[in-house]
């Protein structure tokens, strides 16, 4: 007997060798053994995954001698005969080259016939996606209305070119691709049969490679045996079909995670001068951090695929980014890959998107600098300012230069102990301010003294501290929450958001108390001012607020943000227009006759003359306002800016 491949050889017999469909391998053996069977079954899936193995199962299945039987003999004569495809009753026809009308019409002639000696005369039709329309058509009839001895078997790689008049009168069942661990599972069983020394780290390899398709993987196999004879190691496998090591993914993964650009750059020359396709490389690369945002959501799903060695790694990597980072990287190389689809020169567009994704990873985005200000509460950047202070120390006279010192003795005391601020404020002495002199005979003799942090000058720390009232505000405000009422909470929380956070201040301002009820307190804005309750509405904002409301009032506190219609809107927005100096310009050309140099003096004219004179001037220059104000609003651009942005026009007095 000649040679058989390994693809035809361990063919799948029975419904129990049919590996990793479990899906349609119940439904089928439901249906025999409820004998609920269709008249046509239409199989979808990938190259490899077992379409056509599946429907001559199910076809001996059906026309076994003691069928329609789940439980069979597969070296029965019939079954035989159906598995080697020269049974009579059970015709397998090409649609590819069987596409045409005339082709379905003596199929429509056949069908009329009952068969020889099975119990079904089943048609099965491969590729079914490529008979043409008009064949489609002539076949509708027949597939919705089929005698009762004919079954019909479809199957495609191409559901989507197929008619849906035709899927409508099938039962379709979609092949999945293969999992990779139960290709290599079945592929070191095969090697087990064979003799052939397989190594584990090449089996997945292999399915790797294969894609999801058994019969891809078993040709590969039947190939590296005829290559490598009986002892088959995973660099055999990179080496014959040019495929890229999965620790060679990983390794390029942790070089961009850990932002090593020169490694990443060493790894890809290394792969391209060994041969292999970097644009697979590429592709492996972006399945991999694919892997990482999956684990990342599921650990289990994420090392579902892989060796428990890769899966340690994976979980590892996985850790080392948030899901944002992730994401633009993945973004990046997919441009890239794009990209080298077209291009000469893939080495050069793969080291740019390498390059490219480093920095991507490293990109700090608009949502890192919000999150790093919500952790902190406050913005850090007014707190460098007093540091620079020391700085003109030796540029200074000496007098100036103790006057320099003291103000920075003084911003380092209130930080860690800002209880003598309030002590310092009720000390009385005015007397001191006024005169220069004695202030500079009593810095010299206070200069000592702030070390051991007394405040013996108390007449000078409340001057000296109104610079640095930035930083003592918070710890002064926990002083005040147990005397914050209902009343006074909204203005006191506005005060403290104008300190902490002036950039949501003006939505605060909106915003009125309504009730407080079982910890809640409710704010109403009124119905034009929407966007300042949808804005604090987000979950940073409103538990910004609702801390400072929990400080207040000395208890936690929920804070719900709503529209209240009775609220009356803020008052609108007065742009003012000099319409009065319009209107001084008309009437000074009066004088216009003796100096026309003095047009720039009209209106200093009127000061230096009587109060009789300058009384008629006023009522002149209000009626000539209004009749340009009047003038001025009906234009057409002033009329939409007012409409658009509720404006209110005002004459400046």
């Amino acid at each position: 007997m000649s040679y058989q491949v390994f693809a035809r050889k361990y063919r799948p017999k029975t419904f129990a060798d049919v590996l990793g469909q479990e899906h349609v391998v119940r439904t089928l053996r439901n249906a025999i053994a409820q004998d609920r069977l269709a008249h046509a079954y239409l199989f979808v899936g990938p190259r490899g995954t077992g379409k056509t193995s599946t429907a001559r199962i199910f076809a001996k299945a059906l026309n076994c001698p003691n069928g329609p039987s789940i439980e069979f003999d597969p070296e029965d004569p019939i079954c035989k005969e159906i598995a080697e495809g020269n049974s009579l009753d059970v015709m397998e026809i090409d649609g590819a080259s069987n596409n045409s009308v005339d082709e379905v019409r003596n199929l429509r002639e056949s069908v009329k016939y009952a068969p020889s000696k099975c119990r079904y005369k089943i048609y099965y039709i491969d590729e079914v996606h490529m008979l043409s329309t008009a064949a489609f058509n002539a076949l509708l009839k027949t597939l919705e209305e089929p005698p009762p001895h004919v079954k019909f078997i479809f199957a495609t790689t191409e559901a989507n070119k197929i008619l849906p008049t035709i899927i409508s009168r099938c039962q379709r069942f979609d092949l999945r691709r293969i999992p990779l661990t139960i290709i290599a599972k079945h592929l070191l069983h095969i090697a087990d049969l064979e003799g052939v020394d397989l190594d584990e780290k090449a089996a997945f390899a292999i399915g790797k490679g294969a894609d999801g398709g058994m019969r891809d993987a078993q040709s590969m196999l039947d190939q590296l045996v005829a290559f490598c004879g009986n002892q088959i190691r995973e660099a055999d496998v990179l080496e014959i079909f040019g495929f890229t090591s999965v620790q060679t993914v990983s390794q390029m993964a942790q070089h961009i995670l850990e932002s090593d650009t020169v490694g990443a750059l060493h790894l890809v020359h290394e792969t391209s001068e060994a041969g292999k396709d970097l644009g697979k490389l590429l592709g492996d690369l972006i399945q991999h951090f694919r892997t990482l945002l999956v684990s990342q959501a599921d650990p289990a799903a994420g090392a579902e695929d892989l060796e428990p060695e890769i899966a340690a790694q994976v979980s590892d990597q996985s850790q080392m980014a948030s899901t944002e980072q992730l994401l633009r990287v993945v973004d990046g190389l997919a441009e890239v890959d794009a990209r080298m689809r077209w291009a000469t020169n893939k080495r050069l567009h793969f080291e740019l998107g390498v390059i490219q994704a480093v920095q991507n990873y490293n990109e700090v985005s608009l949502s890192d600098v919000i999150a790093a200000l919500d952790g902190s509460g406050t913005v850090s950047l007014p707190k460098p300012a007093p540091r620079p202070a020391p700085a003109p120390r030796p540029a200074l006279a000496p007098a100036p230069a103790v006057a320099m010192e003291r103000p920075a003795a003084v911003l380092e005391a209130p930080v860690p102990a800002p209880a003598p601020e309030p002590v310092a404020t009720p000390a009385p002495a005015p007397a001191p301010e006024p005169t220069p002199a004695p202030e500079a005979e009593v810095e010299p003799e206070e200069i000592p003294e702030p070390e051991p942090e007394p405040a013996p000058a108390p007449a000078r720390v409340p001057v000296l501290t109104r610079p640095a009232a930035p930083p003592p505000p918070p710890p002064a405000e926990p002083t005040l929450l147990p005397d914050v009422t209902l009343e006074e909470l909204w203005p006191a929380l506005i005060k403290i958001v104008h300190k902490r956070r002036a950039l949501i201040a003006s939505w605060v301002e909106l915003g009125t108390v309504l009730s407080m009820a079982r910890g809640t307190v409710k704010v109403g804005f009124p119905e034009s001012e929407s966007h300042a309750k949808d804005s604090l509405n987000r979950d940073n904002q409103r538990t910004f607020l609702e801390g400072i409301a929990s400080e207040l009032l000395g208890t936690p506190v929920k804070i719900e943000l709503i529209i209240d219609p009775n609220l009356r809107p803020p008052p609108v927005t007065e742009f003012h227009f000099d319409l009065d100096d319009h209107a001084a310009a008309k009437p000074a050309p009066v004088p216009v006759a003796e100096k026309p140099v003095v047009k720039p003096a009209a209106e200093p004219a009127p000061a230096p003359s009587k109060p009789a004179t300058a009384e008629p001037a006023a009522p002149d220059a209000t009626a000539s306002a209004e009749e340009v104000s009047a003038e001025f609003q009906n234009d057409p651009l002033i009329k939409s800016a007012v409409e658009k942005f509720k404006l209110k026009l005002a004459a400046r007095s």
